[in-house]
């Protein structure tokens, strides 16, 4: 039996919401897979069920129909707490609105996850110095001890990649990212997470942004909650082939009637 290289597999999902007792079906029998270290990008136009997507895939939303399997884990088959223990272990998560404690400091919110975790061996001490050469690596040691509310918003975003980061993840799940940011802590955020791919780190992320997705190795495109076309970008060699990857990815969009 051939080991696969695939980190996620999806087959057959399906997500159907009830309200008011009509059945709204977010995603019909969607299947993909992502191999380890691959970078992909979810487009599509507005309500055709990008982020439930994401949400159901990592197991934050539960599936309707259908498997997905993480590292090998069928999610749907494991119980609340060894699911819990998986998001909290195994994956990251950046979201686009910046959710953090108001009553911890910037260190101590990236280090949370770490202290809730029963798999994370490290001290208290040695949890705590991860964070601060994850806050160094992304430029942002400087607010370590900072209230959330006394850094900007591309300064925060940074810190939420570290906190996804503090349990050595093995794939990231992140939604809109750059949405709330201005262009120039978009693309600085943007390159973090190219690092952190180039390093070996799974992701997958939800975009509104062509100018972000022409960066990942491969864009869904989803409508109506199905994955109407793929396209295969390669891995990005350098910024000086960015602009020909946008025109590409640009044109195959407006194919697709983006």
């Amino acid at each position: 039996m051939s080991i696969s290289n695939n980190i996620l597999e999806v087959k057959d999902l399906c997500k159907t919401y009830v309200i008011n007792k009509r059945q709204n079906n977010v995603l019909k029998n969607v299947n993909f897979t992502v191999e380890k270290g691959e970078m992909v990008a979810v487009m599509g136009p507005s309500g055709s069920g990008k982020s439930t997507l994401l949400y159901t895939v990592s197991g934050m939303d539960d599936m309707t129909a259908g498997t997905v399997e993480f590292c090998g884990k069928d999610i749907a088959k494991l119980g609340e707490n060894e699911l819990a223990g998986l998001r909290l272990d195994r994956m990251g998560f950046i979201f686009q609105q910046m959710y953090m404690l108001k009553n911890l400091n910037i260190l101590d919110n990236i280090i949370l996850p770490a202290r809730q975790s029963k798999a994370n061996t490290l001290s208290a001490k040695e949890k705590s110095e991860y964070g601060k050469e994850l806050m160094r690596k992304l430029n942002i040691i400087e607010i370590a001890d900072n209230d959330i509310n006394e850094v900007s918003g591309g300064q925060l975003q940074r810190a939420c990649i570290c906190r996804s980061m503090i349990n050595k993840p093995e794939m990231i799940f992140a939604d809109e990212p750059t949405g709330a940011l201005n262009r120039t802590s978009s693309e600085e955020v943007m390159e973090e997470l190219l690092k952190i791919n180039q390093e070996g780190t799974t992701i997958m992320l939800v975009t509104h942004d062509s100018k972000v997705a022409a960066k990942c190795s491969r864009v869904m495109y989803i409508v109506d909650g199905n994955i109407k076309g793929e396209y295969n970008l390669g891995r990005l060699q350098n910024e000086t082939e960015l602009r020909q990857r946008e025109r590409e990815l640009n044109g195959w969009l407006m194919e697709q009637g983006w």
